[in-house]
């Protein structure tokens, strides 16, 4: 499998085309199998484009629906609704990011504390536990940025009970590593394999189900799987979901960040653009692969931006908005929205718009809403 990830529009929009005319007529037979870094996937690799916005969920889901139809797609659409739902909880629970981050310091504190905890969670990202699957596995994340989606789980599953290392330092390593490190989908998922996110349901990791999944690759043996959830005393508090601003209407200058990187499908209508500059926010402790990737995805997006607003784009430093009133997509809980200058006018897609209201608590609400959300959108 090609793990370059050329971070433009373009290539999102080639490795889509392939999807689609490859393992997307399987996929949902087919997208729990890795068969390794070398094979062809079985799934669509989008992820590292969707993260960004390079391209969008909405595009993605119309162009399977058109070359598979409703039923053809239907697991693919929802796996991509997945992490529109996922963005959705964290907006009206962000202490999840929140706390995970001082969750991930105070075990750092920890790991200078007890020695032998810092062997374990060192021979963890090292890749030195001795189960064949998950040295396997953390060794491909670190080397190429990229881990198979249902190989996610495991890997966490092992983490958490099998080694017995914090969740949060987990969390924490994905976040270091992954291409598509995104707030939500990492942070929530980690909990949900925690039986934190729906509390008590836990994902196991069994050896039969590695083995037959990864071809036969791996034995996986010592592993625990008869483990109890984790528990917490109090789950993130729910808050009320942010409404968007309006489009300010007449000159303004737009501010591209890293949650959305397809400024020309941005619900601006009414407003013209005259300048736009580019705010770059990594993940707290982002890898040098990373950091490259969403430095090479930002100067995609602004020359896309340049081009089709017919103005100057620039990284957005010093007075590069020249006083005009500043307008951004929506950036989801983490670290663009962190990064946000005062007085933002934010935006928001009609496919969060119709979304995020019913993601609240679990993914079945938004599961029997799909078919209304995309008839909705047209």
């Amino acid at each position: 499998m090609d793990r370059t990830f050329p971070m433009t529009r373009a290539a999102g929009l080639d490795r889509l085309s392939a999807f689609l005319a490859g393992p997307g007529i399987a996929y949902a037979a087919a997208r729990n199998t890795d068969a390794g870094p070398e094979a062809r996937p079985t799934t669509s690799a989008l992820s590292p484009y969707l993260r960004r916005r390079l391209v969008t969920e909405q595009e993605v889901v119309e162009a399977a629906l058109s070359a598979f139809g409703e039923e053809g797609a239907e697991k693919f659409v929802t796996e991509v609704f997945w992490r529109t739902y996922f963005k959705g909880h964290l907006e009206t629970h962000p202490a999840a990011w929140t706390d995970a981050l001082a969750g991930a310091g105070d075990e750092h504190h920890r790991l200078e504390a007890e020695p032998g905890l810092r062997r374990a969670y060192e021979a963890a990202i090292e890749g030195r536990t001795g189960i064949d699957a998950y040295d396997a596995w953390a060794q491909e994340l670190v080397a190429t940025g990229w881990l198979h989606n249902h190989t996610r789980m495991w890997f966490a599953s092992i983490w958490i009970f099998t080694l017995r290392l914090p969740w949060t330092l987990g969390a924490e390593f994905f976040m270091t590593h992954l291409l598509d490190g995104d707030p939500a989908s990492n942070t929530l998922s980690w909990r949900w394999v925690a039986g934190l996110h729906t509390r008590g349901k836990h994902y196991v990791a069994r050896a039969d189900n590695i083995r037959r999944y990864t071809n036969q690759r791996f034995q996986a043996d010592g592993l625990d799987e008869a483990p109890e959830s984790l528990d917490e005393p109090m789950p993130p508090k729910e808050v009320p979901l942010t409404k968007p601003d309006a489009a300010p209407g007449g000159e303004a200058a737009l501010l591209l960040h890293l949650d959305d990187l397809h400024p020309e499908s941005l619900p601006l209508a009414g407003t013209r653009i005259v300048r736009v500059g580019g705010l770059v926010a990594h993940a707290p402790g982002a890898s040098e692969r990373v950091r490259q990737a969403d430095e090479a995805a930002m100067a995609d997006g602004l020359a896309r931006a340049a081009a089709h607003f017919g103005c100057e784009a620039m990284p957005a430093t010093g007075d590069w908005a020249g006083g005009l009133p500043i307008v951004t997509a929506w950036a989801p809980v983490g670290p663009s929205a962190e990064a946000l200058p005062d007085g933002c006018l934010r935006v928001r897609r009609a496919w969060d718009e119709a979304t995020w209201p019913v993601s609240r608590r679990g993914f079945f609400k938004v599961r029997q809403a799909i078919p209304a959300i995309l008839a909705d959108l047209g």
